[in-house]
């Protein structure tokens, strides 16, 4: 019995590999923007280091000198055991603002890490506050407890008033977004996505702190 043996013509050959190739770097971006966030729309990568006075280490994470800071942001919510909250209650304080919803993958992995960092500099009065953007209070509540978190969380599914406010000064475009803010209630410091690690916001925060009233 005869053996026969087929030749890929290298042409063909040629276009199997780029076609392997585009998809493998397919697969790469929608991994990327799987870790980035829930969603991620914001042109951060093309204002990053271009005369706007804001630096970074990664797309993502932009520190923003204070010369260069918007307005003072203002909002009044409910959390979500009923209390109000209000930027009020952070007058001359450095405070921690994190955008973010149950169903939201990457906020359940760096929810720990957000309480980590609580825990370290609340002690040096940094205040903390979650806005909720999509839940209802029992679920934030049930969040909140099976991921240990101890701060509250303003639910702005209802008007959506507390995300516009800060909006109104920052692109607040993928969930989580994490915001560090001033003794003047500025947006100092501004990470898009899941939180990499606890170290990153410690550095922020200790930033701000550093910063003279």
């Amino acid at each position: 019995m005869t053996s026969v043996t087929r030749t890929v013509p290298p042409v063909a050959h040629r276009r199997s590999w780029r076609a392997f190739r585009a998809a493998a770097a397919m697969l790469a971006a929608t991994a990327v923007l799987a870790v980035a966030g829930c969603t991620s729309q914001d042109g951060l990568a093309a204002t990053a280091n271009n005369g706007t006075g804001s630096t970074s280490v990664d797309e993502r994470i932009v520190e923003i000198s204070a010369e260069k800071r918007g307005e003072t942001v203002v909002f009044a919510g409910v959390d979500e055991r009923g209390n109000p909250v209000s930027s009020d209650e952070f007058a001359g304080e450095v405070y921690v603002v994190n955008f973010w919803y149950a169903a939201c993958g990457p906020c359940r992995v760096e929810a720990p890490l957000l309480e980590e960092v609580w825990q370290t500099y609340q002690p040096e009065g940094v205040g903390f506050i979650g806005v909720n953007i999509y839940d209802q209070p029992a679920t934030a509540l049930s969040f909140a407890e099976d991921y240990g978190i101890t701060y509250p969380s303003v639910i702005d599914i209802v008007d959506g008033k507390t995300k516009l406010a800060f909006a109104a000064v920052t692109p607040i475009q993928a969930t989580p977004t994490t915001l560090v803010m001033d003794r003047q209630g500025r947006v100092a410091a501004r990470i898009i996505g899941q939180l990499p690690a606890a170290s990153i916001l410690s550095t922020l925060v200790a930033d701000a702190l550093a910063e003279s009233q």
